[in-house]
C-alpha cells in the first residue's frame, strides 16, 4: 500500500517525461547496463506472499513482484527461474532454474545464497529448503534456509525430480520424478532421512505434487492428464480426477480451507475440483497457451495463474470470474533499429506493435498497433522520417517515425517477411520473405517495383551508395541485383554451402560472404565485375556473421567455432584469431569509429573486443538466454542487445563506474531513489569529505536532501516495497519545515520540495483499513496489519467463534500511518489472555482506533 502511494506521487510528477511506469525498465540491471526493454516471458511458477500483498511470477529474467492491490509490478529479482517461492515469515524469496536455487532477501533485495537445484520448497517453520535436482542429479537435497549450508541428501530417485512438498507439519517431504527412467513419488521422513512410501500410480510421468492443509492427502499431477490423490499416511491410492482437457499436468495445489484443488497443466483451462468427493466444479476459460503457474491467495479469495501466453490471470476462487488480466509479458523484444539522427529506438515485438523510444533518456514515446502478429524486423529510412516494419502477418507496414502515425501497408508476399532494408541513396525499401523473394519497393508510396526469386534468402545487404544488393541463400551462390530495379547484375559461384551472410565495404567495391554447413569459408568478390577476389579459411565451422571495420581496413567473421577471426581486407592476411566466447557467436558489430568490436553469443553474453590489437576489453553479463543481435548507437555511447529471453539490454559504453554517472545515487546502490533521501537525512549536520554533501558546501544539510529529491524524477523509483518502512510521516514533516524556513527558488530546489510534499501525503492513508492477517492460516504466530488515517488509541481483540474474548491486544495511542511490515504491524503468538496456546480453529480479529472499526478472520492450523 505504501508504495501504490508512492507511485501515485511520482506520477503526479512526472518530471522531465519520465512516468513510473516506465521506470521498471531500470530494475535489476547488470552492471553497465542503464535500462531493460521488455519484461522476458513468463517460464514458470506464480506464488503469493504470505501477507497476500504481493504475487511472484517467475520469468526469463527473474522473479517480477506484483502489488496485488494495483496490479503493477513493484520489484525484480534478476536471473532467470522457473520455480518460485516464499518462506513462510515472508523475508527470503526463492527462485530455481537453470540447476541453480537463488536466495534473496525479500526487504532489500539482497540475493543471500545460491545452491544447487531446480524446484524448490521451504518447510513450514521457515528454516529447511529442500530442493530437487535436474538432470545429472537425481536427488533431493536439504539445506539451512539461513546459512545454506547443506544439511541431508535423500538418493532413491532415478531421474530428475520436478516437484518437491513439505507437509505442512513439516515432518514429510514429497518429491515427484518426471522421466522414463522414473515416474514415482516418494514420501520422505525429515528427521531420519528415509523413505517411508513410493507412489506409482503407472499413468506416466509426475509433474507436480501438493499437500492438503489437513496433511492427510497428497494430491500429483501426471502426464496422462490425470490427478491422483494418496492417503500420505498408509501411501493407499485414493482417488482418481480424469479432465483429461490437459496433454500433461504440472501443477496442482489446494485451497488454503483445503475444500478444492486446482490443477492445470499443458492446456489452456484451469480445473477446479472438490477436494473431498473428486468432483469437477468449474473450468476457468480464458488463457490462450499452457498455463505453468497456479497460486491460491492466501485468504483463498483469489486464484492467479501465468500462461506461456504471457499473461496473469486473477479469478474469483468462488464463483470462477475473471477478475483481472496481467499483460506486461507480451511485449516481448523481437526486432529493434537506431534512428540515424540518434534520437529514437524502435522495437518490434512479439504482441504484434512496434514501440517507439527517445532511448538517450529510455522514455516511450509511441506504440504503433496494425501489425496482425509477430514483428520480425524494423528499419529507418536514410532520413529518419520513416520507419519499416515487417510481420509474421505477410505484410510491410510504413510509419511516421516521428508522430508514430500509419503511412502505408505493403502486401503481395505469401509468407513470413524476415528482414526490411531501406536503400542508403534512393527511395526504394527492399524486403526479405520466406516466400523465397525479395520485394522492392517504392518508400514513398509503397507501390511494388520489382520481385527478385530465389531459393531462400539467408545473407542479405544493399551497398553503401545503394546500386547495388547482394543476397545469399541455399543454392551455393552469391547475387548482385541492381538495388532500384533488381535487375540481375552478377552470380558469385564458389561457395561448397549456404551463403548465410554477406557485407559490403564502405566504399562498396567488395562484398564479403560466409560460407555455411560445410563450406565454412569467407570469400571476397569485386561488386563491379562479379569475380572472385580471395577466399578466407580458417573457421571450422559455419560463418554466421560478417562485417568491415568502419575505414573498410578490417573484416570480421565469426560463427559456430566460437572464434572471431579478423582478416585484412585488402590482401585477405589473417591478422588475429579472439577467443572467449562459449557458444556459437551470432553477431558482429564495429562502432562507429572503429575502435571496438562487439560479439553477440548463445553463450548469453556480449563481448567487446579492441578492433585493433584484438584485446578483450569486457564482457557484458545481464541476459539468461542467448544474444542473437547487437546495434550500436549513432554516437557509439550505448550498445543495445536483443536475446531469447524477450528483452534487449541498453549499455553505457564507459569505462566510468556507474554510480558516479547518477546525480545523487549517494549510498551507491546504482540507483537514486527514496533511499538516497533517508541517507542524507540520517548524516544531518556531518562535515568534512562525505558522499551525502551533494552541493559540496563543506556540510550535510536540507539542501543536499532537497537537491536529491529534484532528481527522483529523472531516477528509477524504489526498487523494493518495503523501501518507504524506513521513513515516517514526521520525518518527512521534518524536512518540509526545514524547507520552509529557506528562500528557494532554483527550479531543481522547487522540484524537490514538491516532491516531499507528495511523499508526505504518500505516507499518510487516505483511510483506515484492517488488512489480511499474515501468515494465514498459521502456526503459532501471525501479524496483524493495518493503515490509520489519523493517529488513535488502538486496540486489537481477538474472538473464537462463538464470540468469547480469547485475547486483547492493546498497542496504544499511534500517529498516522502504514503499519504493514513485522516491525510495525500487531503481533499475536497464538496464546490466550493466560498465556495458553489456543487450538486449531477459525478466530476473529477486531481493530479498533478512534472511531474506526473492522473485524476480519483467521485460521490456526496445528
Amino acid at each position: 500500500m505504501i508504495l501504490r502511494a508512492l507511485l501515485m506521487a511520482c506520477l503526479l510528477l512526472m518530471v522531465g517525461g519520465i512516468s513510473v511506469a516506465q521506470d521498471s525498465i531500470r530494475w535489476g540491471l547488470p552492471d553497465g547496463a542503464k535500462a531493460r526493454i521488455g519484461k522476458g516471458t513468463i517460464t514458470g511458477d506464480i506464488a503469493y506472499s504470505s501477507d497476500g500483498a504481493r504475487l511472484a511470477v517467475a520469468s526469463s529474467v527473474g522473479i517480477w513482484l506484483y502489488d496485488t492491490q494495483t496490479h503493477q509490478a513493484v520489484a525484480l529479482f534478476a536471473g532467470r527461474v522457473g520455480r518460485v517461492a516464499f518462506s513462510p515469515d515472508g523475508r527470503t524469496l526463492a527462485g530455481g532454474g537453470g540447476g541453480e536455487i537463488r536466495l534473496w532477501d525479500f526487504v532489500t533485495g539482497e540475493l543471500k545464497q545460491t545452491f544447487t537445484g531446480n524446484s524448490v520448497a521451504f518447510s513450514p517453520d521457515g528454516r529447511t529448503i529442500a530442493s530437487g535436482g535436474g538432470e545429472q542429479d537425481d536427488t533431493v537435497r536439504l539445506w539451512d534456509a539461513v546459512t545454506g549450508e547443506h544439511k541431508r541428501t535423500l538418493t532413491g530417485h532415478k531421474d530428475v525430480v520436478t516437484s518437491v512438498a513439505f507437509s505442512p507439519d513439516g515432518r514429510t517431504l514429497a518429491s515427484a520424478a518426471s522421466a522414463d527412467w522414473d515416474q514415482t513419488i516418494r514420501l520422505w521422513d525429515i528427521v531420519t532421512g528415509e523413505t517411508k512410501h513410493i507412489l506409482a500410480a503407472g499413468a506416466g510421468e509426475v509433474g507436480s505434487v501438493a499437500f492438503s492443509p489437513d496433511e492427510r492427502t497428497l494430491a500429483s499431477g501426471y502426464e496422462d492428464g490425470t490427478v491422483h490423490l494418496w492417503d500420505t499416511v498408509t501411501g493407499e491410492h485414493k482417488r482418481i480426477l480424469d479432465g483429461r482437457t490437459f496433454l500433461y499436468v504440472d501443477i496442482v495445489v489446494f485451497s488454503p480451507d483445503g475444500r478444492t484443488l486446482a490443477s492445470a497443466g499443458w492446456g489452456q483451462t484451469i480445473h477446479l475440483w472438490d477436494a473431498v468427493t473428486g468432483e469437477l466444479k468449474q473450468t476457468l476459460i480464458g488463457h490462450l497457451n499452457d498455463v505453468y503457474g497456479v497460486a491460491y491467495s492466501p485468504d483463498g479469495s483469489t486464484l492467479a495463474s501465468g500462461s506461456r501466453d504471457n499473461t496473469i490471470r486473477l479469478w474469483d476462487a468462488v464463483t470462477g470470474a475473471h477478475k483481472h488480466t496481467l499483460k506486461g509479458h507480451t511485449d516481448n523484444v523481437a526486432s529493434m533499429a537506431f534512428s540515424r539522427d540518434g534520437t529514437t529506438l524502435a522495437i518490434g515485438s512479439s504482441d504484434s506493435t512496434v514501440h517507439l523510444w527517445n532511448w538517450v533518456t529510455v522514455v516511450h514515446q509511441h506504440t504503433l498497433k496494425g501489425h496482425a502478429a509477430f514483428v520480425t524486423s524494423v528499419a529507418f529510412s536514410p532520413d529518419g522520417g520513416t520507419l519499416a516494419s515487417t510481420g509474421w502477418d505477410q505484410t510491410i507496414r510504413l510509419w511516421n517515425a516521428g508522430t508514430g502515425a500509419h503511412q502505408h501497408t505493403l502486401k503481395g508476399h505469401t509468407d513470413v517477411v524476415l528482414q526490411v532494408a531501406f536503400n542508403p541513396a534512393e527511395g526504394t525499401l527492399a524486403s526479405v520473405s520466406w516466400d523465397n523473394t525479395i520485394r522492392l519497393w517504392n518508400a514513398g508510396t509503397g507501390a511494388s517495383e520489382g520481385i527478385i526469386a530465389m531459393d531462400s534468402v539467408r545473407g542479405f545487404a544493399f551497398s553503401p551508395d545503394g546500386t547495388t544488393l547482394g543476397s545469399g541463400g541455399w543454392d551455393e551462390n552469391l547475387y548482385l541485383w541492381d538495388g532500384v530495379t533488381g535487375e540481375h547484375m552478377h552470380t558469385l559461384k564458389g561457395h561448397t554451402g549456404t551463403v548465410d551472410s554477406a557485407a559490403f565495404s564502405p566504399d562498396g567495391r567488395t562484398i564479403a560472404s560466409g560460407g555455411g554447413l560445410s563450406d565454412n569459408t569467407v570469400r571476397l568478390w569485386d561488386t563491379v565485375t562479379g569475380e572472385h577476389k580471395s577466399t578466407l579459411t580458417g573457421h571450422t565451422r559455419s560463418v554466421e556473421s560478417v562485417v568491415f571495420s568502419p575505414d573498410g581496413g578490417t573484416l570480421a567473421s565469426t560463427g559456430w567455432d566460437q572464434t572471431i577471426r579478423l582478416w585484412d581486407a585488402v590482401t585477405g592476411e589473417h591478422k588475429n584469431t579472439l577467443k572467449g566466447h562459449t557458444s556459437t557467436v551470432y553477431r558482429l558489430e564495429f562502432s562507429p569509429d572503429g575502435r571496438t568490436l562487439a560479439s553477440a553469443s548463445r553463450d548469453t553474453t556480449v563481448r567487446l573486443w579492441d578492433a585493433v590489437t584484438g584485446a578483450h576489453t569486457r564482457t557484458l553479463k545481464g541476459h539468461t538466454d542467448q544474444v542473437r543481435n547487437i546495434w550500436f548507437s549513432p554516437d557509439g555511447r550505448t550498445l543495445a542487445s536483443r536475446s531469447w529471453d524477450g528483452t534487449a539490454l541498453l549499455w553505457a559504453l564507459t569505462t566510468t563506474p556507474m554510480d558516479t554517472l547518477l546525480f545523487g545515487d549517494v549510498n551507491r546502490d546504482s540507483v537514486v531513489n527514496v533511499l538516497d533521501l533517508v541517507f542524507i537525512g540520517s548524516r544531518f549536520g556531518q562535515t568534512g569529505q562525505n558522499d551525502a554533501d551533494v552541493n559540496g558546501d563543506g556540510i550535510v544539510d536540507i539542501l543536499d536532501l532537497v537537491m536529491v529529491a529534484g532528481a527522483l524524477g529523472n531516477a528509477a523509483p524504489a526498487a523494493h516495497p518495503q523501501t518507504l518502512a524506513r521513513l515516517t510521516v514526521a520525518e518527512v514533516e521534518g524536512w518540509l519545515t526545514q524547507v520552509q524556513g529557506l528562500d528557494l527558488t532554483d527550479a531543481t530546489l522547487q522540484r524537490g520540495i514538491l516532491f516531499l510534499e507528495h511523499l508526505l501525503a504518500a505516507l499518510i492513508p487516505k483511510e483506515n483499513a484492517l488488512l489480511p492477517n499474515y501468515p494465514n492460516p498459521f502456526n503459532p504466530e501471525t501479524w496483524i496489519p493495518y493503515h490509520l488515517a489519523d493517529a488513535a488509541n488502538v486496540q486489537i481483540t481477538i474472538y473464537d467463534t462463538k464470540g468469547a474474548m480469547v485475547r486483547r491486544l492493546t498497542l496504544g495511542h499511534q500517529p498516522t500511518g502504514y503499519y504493514t511490515d513485522r516491525s510495525k504491524a500487531a503481533y499475536w503468538d497464538g496464546r490466550n489472555h493466560l498465556g495458553k496456546p489456543v487450538g486449531s480453529g477459525v478466530y476473529f480479529y477486531h481493530l479498533h482506533a478512534g472511531d474506526y472499526s473492522a473485524t476480519r478472520k483467521m485460521v490456526i492450523i496445528k
